[in-house]
């Protein structure tokens, strides 16, 4: 099978069809509206590839998640973040001594210029953490040139991002700010400038540092999302790194997106609120009529299972155990897990709990605030936007992102000038 053919008007075209390595089947419909002048209709995207890449593969039939080849289940449980980054940038696993000096300069790079504290003294309190995420990222672009060696941008961005995220956390909380470590791991220095304050000593607890790397990397890329789509719809008018990072950060922002784990917690207070009766809310979520959306079961592209999921369902129970957490909203999510697996109507319909699910009651068992969740993602879906942006500016035959639309508005409408309105 190498071509297709599409028949309009009684007017036959060929198509040339894409096989991908793993076997996925693509039409190429490049050159459809210059033959034919028809363009596809695919409103949200769903059935259209929007470019070739050889970064992430998802089987959602068989909940297969592989970044570079690599199934995510080897990674999660062998590698750590920092490795998957360079694996995900870079297109290999690094050898030690390329892991070392890659973490060399992650450590030594983590500090941002001192004035750019005086952009976040102007934020008001109330000002959410994402939009300063987005908008400090944004003004890195200020210090460093789009001329300057793009190896050298990547580096500074990933290292800066854990301080930017960091600090605001600390503008939110009206505590001073605290500064990178060079001696600690890229999850322990994050959770050190979260949780140390200047007049106490902090130890970032091993279980939170293993968990918040775990969740990193599972974060750490998921194919043509939102986002990513956004970072290379944006990079490919040539934007420089961090205006194209930043706009990807205001994609996640949504509560379609990123914001769904935050959707859990929310959805698990309303349930407290509500005298904690998670049974009703669970019979609530079979009724159609009920207005009642269960936040945080099934996904849109697994369809039997979550791979992310699975893995974090282990570390959840893990987390809770050893930080001997005792939490009502906590156990209403164990809860809700216990029936969603057991009852027929969520078997049938795989509604099983997703990453949004368990990395909210991770991010809550570590005492993080629900406004930071989506700034936690965006720490750990950077490599990916960053390997999508690369892979996009590396490719010759890419061109500026110019979808086309089908017109339903007015046609000839006769202008009537202001006066005779």
């Amino acid at each position: 099978m190498n071509s297709a053919k599409l028949i309009l008007d009684n007017k036959e075209y060929e198509l040339p069809v894409i096989v991908g390595s793993e076997g996925e089947v693509g039409i190429d419909i490049t050159q459809l509206r210059g033959k034919s002048g028809a363009i596809t209709l695919d409103s949200g995207y769903g059935n259209t590839g929007s470019c070739e890449s050889a970064i992430t593969f998802i089987d959602g039939e068989k909940g297969i998640l592989h970044y570079r080849g690599y199934p995510i289940e080897a990674l999660a449980r062998q590698s750590n973040f920092t490795e998957v980054a360079y694996l995900l940038i870079n297109d290999k696993l690094p050898s030690k001594t390329e892991l070392d000096n890659f973490n060399y300069s992650l450590t030594h790079h983590s500090l941002i210029r001192e004035d750019m504290k005086k952009f976040f003294e102007g934020y008001p309190p109330s000002a959410h953490p994402m939009g300063i995420l987005a908008a400090m990222i944004s003004s890195l672009s200020a210090y460093y040139s789009q001329k300057d060696d793009m190896d050298l941008n990547i580096i500074r961005l990933i290292a800066k991002i854990k301080t930017l995220a960091a600090f605001a956390y600390k503008k939110l909380i009206g505590q001073p700010y605290i500064y990178p470590r060079n001696d600690l791991s890229y999850a322990a220095d994050f959770l050190n400038m979260m949780y140390a304050v200047p007049s106490e000593k902090y130890e970032v607890p091993k279980v939170l540092e293993d968990a918040l790397d775990l969740l990193l990397i599972l974060h750490a890329d998921h194919e043509q999302n939102c986002s990513t789509s956004t970072v290379r719809m944006v990079g490919s008018s040539e934007a420089n790194l961090f205006a194209a990072i930043s706009a990807g950060v205001g994609a996640l922002w949504g509560k379609l997106h990123g914001g769904a784990n935050q959707a859990v917690l929310e959805m698990l207070e309303k349930i407290q609120k509500d005298g904690g009766n998670y049974k009703k809310y669970m019979d609530m979520a079979k009724d159609k009529n009920s207005g009642f959306k269960l936040m945080g079961f099934g996904h849109r592209v697994y369809k039997n299972f979550d791979p992310r999921a699975t893995i974090l369902k282990e570390a959840c129970d893990k987390v809770l155990s050893e930080l001997g957490i005792t939490d009502p909203l906590l156990d209403i999510a164990k809860n809700l897990e216990r029936i969603a697996l057991e009852d027929n109507y969520f078997v049938e319909r795989k509604l099983y709990p997703n990453v949004d699910f368990y990395s909210g009651i991770i991010y809550r068992a570590m005492k993080i605030p629900t406004e930071m969740f989506t700034v936690m993602f965006a720490l750990g879906r950077l490599p990916g936007w960053i390997a999508h942006w690369k892979e996009m500016r590396s490719n010759l035959q890419s061109r500026i992102n110019r979808p086309r639309q089908i017109y339903t508005g007015n046609v000839n409408q006769k202008y009537v000038p202001i006066e005779s309105r």
